[in-house]
């Protein structure tokens, strides 16, 4: 991102955004890795898995998230579902599919945060890629493979 500082720029801020809606750390965890699984992010699934330790999420949330396999409670699976209806349909939720998400405890305010995580993910997601950023040594640890 350092080459196209427009990038980088928004990235941050977006970033920050994130970092600042009404989701807690658990729930942030979900978007985050519900994306970067969904894109096969090398780079990014296992920095969050190390970030989520840092902001003390519970491992089998991560480990979840990682090996797509069910959440451990029925709000953060809702979200994660709600978060995949959005990054593979582009967006276009149906009434059924917004409205599991609000009987599960969310509001529109969280429709739109998702929103917002899925466009910091694009960015940092589809830069990994094309860059095929080395994951730092600190993550290496969490080594991960998309599931066939």
């Amino acid at each position: 991102m350092a080459e196209a500082s427009g990038l980088f720029a928004a990235y941050s801020f977006v970033h920050q955004q994130f970092m600042n809606s009404s989701f807690d750390n658990d729930e942030k965890t979900v978007v985050w890795q519900a994306i970067n699984v969904e894109n096969s992010c090398h780079y990014c699934v296992l920095t969050h898995t190390g970030i989520a330790k840092m902001m003390k999420v519970d491992d089998a949330i991560t480990e979840a998230l990682r090996n797509e396999t069910p959440l451990p409670f029925d709000k953060l699976a809702a979200l994660r579902t709600f978060t995949l209806i959005v990054v593979c349909e582009r967006g276009v939720v149906n009434e059924a599919q917004m409205q599991a998400f609000l009987n599960a405890g969310y509001t529109q305010r969280h429709v739109l945060e998702v929103i917002l995580g899925q466009a910091q993910k694009v960015m940092s997601n589809f830069t990994n890629h094309v860059a095929h950023t080395p994951v730092d040594a600190p993550f290496q640890a969490f080594e991960w493979h998309k599931k066939a």
